[in-house]
């Protein structure tokens, strides 16, 4: 039978995280691309969801997430940004950020909207505002400081414009929002129906004494904003999938009515054992930048005798590496060379563009072990 399938996504394939993390198994390729941590969770978290497994915490948890693990998180938002939240009203357990974003998309964009995002920009923005009949508007970041032109996006900021998507810090160059950045954009959206969406998984992986700049320190952006957080990237298990969302009482209840229908819960053993551990270990997140800028500084002393050249990532823990001294291939085929012939895999900058510039960048994730990170090193010096 041949059906006549019109797809909503036609120029969607396989997401080039799944390719080169095939192409590495392949060719048994260090895997610096994807971002995932190859050691382990802190061991007392592990040990908190054995223990809720164990005591029956096995049903279908609240939709909006299990009582207490919403009250940390709002213990946390306020230690951290100085805003009082309700757990009720205005904190949502996801799984994972990535269904967060999709249901705030969701939730706010209508055939014909506009929605701007800053590119290069994480690959699930576009598709979910494209499934919502919605048209993405991607701005790209200045070159070579990836910051965003204020003015631009006054520009482009019309009576269409629904929504616009901040990603701090960011994947993949991991540039940081400033306070002046905060304020710009509040003057922009001023006295319009424009909401925000702020991606900040990597809240915590801020380096060299940088303040993360959430908009939940702003209240004027607050009061217009879904912020997505994970508890993946904190606490290096990726494969949880859970993160949350943060937004006012309005915007929350509008992002319920699709989360209830997209996945309805979270996890429940894992939101146990997260709120558990958020009580007991509050100083693993205030670590975290140390240990990630130690993860960074011994990468980039490792890289400085390759022909590779780089400025130290600000945050996330991925590193950007220009490789125009070593070859003209564009950077699809460079991350496939590294991966297949150098046993270095990569992710190419240009898959998170609509219209790639000329530069040619890859991608490094180092959020992996030191041994990893010099047996990786060694492979790309001898470039």
């Amino acid at each position: 039978m041949n059906l006549n399938i019109h797809s909503k996504l036609p120029d969607v394939g396989t997401t080039i995280f799944t390719l080169i993390g095939e192409l590495a198994n392949r060719h048994q390729a260090i895997n610096l691309g994807q971002g995932f941590p190859d050691f382990s969770a802190p061991r007392a978290l592990l040990d908190r969801v054995d223990h809720h497994v164990q005591a029956g915490h096995n049903q279908y948890a609240p939709m909006a997430g299990v009582g207490h693990l919403r009250e940390a998180i709002a213990d946390k938002v306020g230690r951290l940004y100085g805003r009082t939240l309700s757990p009720e009203r205005e904190v949502t357990v996801t799984p994972g950020a990535t269904e967060a974003l999709y249901c705030a998309i969701t939730a706010c964009v209508s055939p014909g909207d506009e929605v701007i995002m800053f590119d290069p920009a994480y690959d699930s923005y576009d598709p979910a505002v494209t499934l919502s009949g919605g048209r993405p508007i991607h701005l790209p970041l200045r070159l070579p400081d990836f910051s965003i032109d204020w003015q631009r996006v006054k520009d482009a900021i019309n009576p269409r414009t629904r929504m616009i998507i901040l990603n701090s810090p960011h994947n993949p160059s991991g540039a940081t929002l400033s306070a002046q950045d905060l304020q710009s954009l509040a003057e922009l959206v001023r006295d319009t129906d424009i909401v925000l969406l702020s991606d900040e998984v990597y809240e915590h992986l801020v380096y060299d004494g940088r303040v993360h700049q959430s908009l939940l320190r702003h209240d004027e952006l607050a009061a217009r904003a879904f912020v997505v957080f994970s508890f993946g990237k904190t606490y290096h298990v990726t494969g949880w999938k859970t993160g949350y969302c943060i937004a006012p009482p309005d915007l929350t209840a509008e992002l319920r009515k699709v989360h209830q229908y997209v996945s309805f819960v979270a996890v429940t053993p894992i939101q146990h054992a997260l709120a558990d551990f958020m009580r007991d270990c509050p100083e693993h997140y205030r670590e975290l930048p140390t240990f990630y800028q130690h993860k960074r500084d011994l990468f980039c002393r490792l890289l400085q005798e390759s022909r590779f050249r780089f400025t130290p990532t600000a945050g996330t823990f991925f590193q950007l590496v220009d490789y125009s001294e070593i070859s003209d291939r564009d950077d699809m085929a460079m991350a496939e060379w590294l991966t297949c012939e150098k046993g270095v895999a990569a992710i190419p900058v240009s898959v998170f563009y609509k219209e790639p510039p000329a530069a040619r960048y890859v991608r490094l994730c180092f959020a992996k072990e030191d041994d990893t990170l010099t047996k990786a090193a060694e492979l790309l010096c001898r470039i």
